[in-house]
């Protein structure tokens, strides 16, 4: 899976290392102001509040919606479940007896877990495209990690077989490497945004609760996959196209690593919705001149060939790239 690599472009070069920062969402403005400044279980609410109101499609309309959320770039379905890789893109359901014979909609959190309840059912960030053969073997057993599958797809792409996961022994389907962080990213995504209701859906991955909403095993595994499969280009792609559509955001995709900051390592840092840290490190170049260009920490330019000793005079609060430092305006 292609990672999704940050660069901030300066007008100095020379060698230096500082703290790289994710870009928000494009084009969203200020969509997650009302999470700022909050961490934990608060900043799980504030993003709740924020993304659970969004048009509610009906389930005909998923066909036509993966036409664009779900486009592979040589205009086929995108499937996540099977190595098969000839489907075109069809407007209505279609019979299978084998893997390959055609695909269909799957919840990826599957709908008896939420009684097939709305708007989960037709919630476009947890619906895909997948090979039909390949959904029903899946069934609505959790996602799980296997060393002795039960059954294979195709080309050993997916899997199906008893639990190797500490914590639980029971069936799982393992999805392919390359997008197990699409899955966790999803999955934080659906018990973020239906915190109100997560409390009450079944399932061994479940909690019974609005927070952490994930059983301790599910959680610790689906925190490991977005680690080990950071945020792609296809996640970007598609979570603008279905902003589009449906008119909310997967903030875990949004911002790499923030389930980090709800669920893991960084639950006391507080969340900035436009000052947002990845915690990633990188390497660029720089020297030592009189003027500088002075951007925010999401990459904007806000002033050029200024005098290095009045660089952010004036700024509001906040923390931005002078040259080649990192400087922080209080």
């Amino acid at each position: 899976m292609g990672k999704i690599k940050l660069f901030i472009t300066l007008n100095t070069l020379l060698m230096a290392t500082a703290q790289m920062f994710a870009q928000g969402p494009n084009g969203t403005g200020t969509y997650y102001q009302n999470a700022d400044g909050t961490k934990g279980q608060a900043l799980k609410t504030a993003l709740s509040e924020i993304i659970r109101p969004h048009e509610e499609l009906s389930y005909g309309d998923l066909w036509e919606a993966f036409k664009t959320t779900d486009v592979r770039d040589d205009g086929l379905v995108w499937d996540m479940y099977s190595g098969i890789t000839d489907y075109e893109f069809v407007t209505s359901g279609t019979n299978y007896k084998a893997e390959g014979d055609c695909y269909n909609r799957e919840h990826s959190m599957p709908k008896s877990w939420f009684d097939d309840e709305r708007p989960m059912y037709t919630d476009l960030v947890h619906l895909i495209p997948a090979d039909g053969y390949v959904n029903g073997r899946r069934s609505n057993y959790p996602f799980g990690e296997t060393d002795s599958p039960t059954y294979t797809s195709s080309g050993g792409f997916s899997k199906l077989g008893p639990s190797s996961v500490e914590g639980y022994n029971g069936t799982v389907f393992e999805p392919n490497d390359e997008y197990k962080g699409d899955f966790a990213r999803i999955y934080f995504y659906m018990v973020t945004c239906y915190e109100d209701k997560v409390g009450e859906w079944k399932s061994d991955m479940l909690a019974g609760n609005s927070y952490p909403a994930l059983s301790d095993w599910a959680l610790g595994m689906l925190l490991r996959w977005a680690g080990e499969d950071p945020v792609s280009k296809k996640e970007t792609d598609r979570n603008e196209a279905v902003y589009t559509l449906q008119g909310n955001r997967n903030p875990y995709v949004d911002y790499p690593g923030l389930e980090q900051y709800v669920w893991g390592g960084k639950q006391d840092v507080a969340f900035s919705y436009d000052n947002y840290s990845t915690g990633i490190s990188v390497t660029v170049m720089t020297k030592e001149i009189p003027a500088v260009d002075v951007y925010t920490i999401t990459g904007v330019k806000v002033r050029s060939n200024v005098d290095k000793g009045k660089a952010t005079d004036g700024l509001k609060q906040g923390v931005y790239i002078v040259g080649n430092k990192k400087c922080v305006v209080r």
